[in-house]
């Protein structure tokens, strides 16, 4: 297990003509990097989020914390809530991160998860489907994989869907989009966790299955590509 050296970093990701605000943590000799895809009204400073990025920093995966709305974008939407749900321009962002990741000799080497929470959750599965040979493995937590749509039937990368116990609604969505994806899905269930993992100790059971979901397909991955 390795700790983090660096504290986390601000940046300003350029796409077209917009910019969206990240914090980007990189432990030493990372073996991997995670972009965290928030949903629904959140952000890069979601608690819970940013514990579960704490923990993979433990485990050697730098990681992205992204804002899926532009600063004005997210204004207009606390009084209107109309990006919040607007799926497509969401996942849009988060394949325009890969691709600036792609182009920063310091990142680009890593091997690329994804974690997406609530509609963030289907905005990595949008991305994952359309940058096959670059997103390794996505993990959701109490994600609404549905919105994903026709995307689900593209999506290559193993996928760990988490969902509280006390979420029944949300678990019922996430088998049915399971039922549709690659084999290498998995939904797992956090019992006595509700839709927001707001219970004691229930983030700290999504963190550590999401570090070790990552830390089984992440670098993995990457090893098995580089032989092909």
């Amino acid at each position: 297990m390795r700790s983090p050296t660096h504290a986390p970093q601000p940046l300003r990701i350029p796409l077209g003509r917009l910019f969206l605000h990240a914090d980007l943590q990189v432990p030493d000799r990372a073996i991997g990097l995670v972009i965290f895809a928030h949903g629904s009204g959140s952000n890069r400073h979601s608690t819970r989020n940013r514990f579960v990025a704490n923990e993979l920093s433990r485990h050697g995966f730098a990681t992205l914390l992204l804002d899926l709305l532009t600063s004005d974008e997210a204004l207009e939407d606390e009084i209107t809530s109309q990006y919040r749900f607007d799926v497509p321009r969401l996942g849009q962002r988060v394949i325009g991160a890969i691709d600036w990741i792609s182009m920063r000799p310091e990142l680009q080497h890593l091997p690329v998860g994804l974690y997406g929470a609530s509609t963030g959750a289907a905005a990595a599965l949008i991305a994952a489907a359309e940058r096959p040979l670059v997103v390794r493995t996505v993990v959701s937590r109490g994600g609404r994989p549905d919105l994903a749509g026709d995307a689900l039937d593209d999506v290559a990368a193993p996928t760990l869907l988490l969902v509280g116990s006390r979420d029944p609604a949300v678990v019922t969505l996430n088998n049915a989009a399971a039922a549709r994806m690659n084999p290498h899905v998995e939904v797992e269930l956090v019992h006595g966790a509700s839709h927001l993992f707001e219970e004691p100790g229930a983030i700290e059971l999504v963190a550590r299955s999401a570090a070790a979901w990552c830390e089984k397909y992440l670098p993995a991955h990457r090893s098995t590509r580089a032989s092909a």
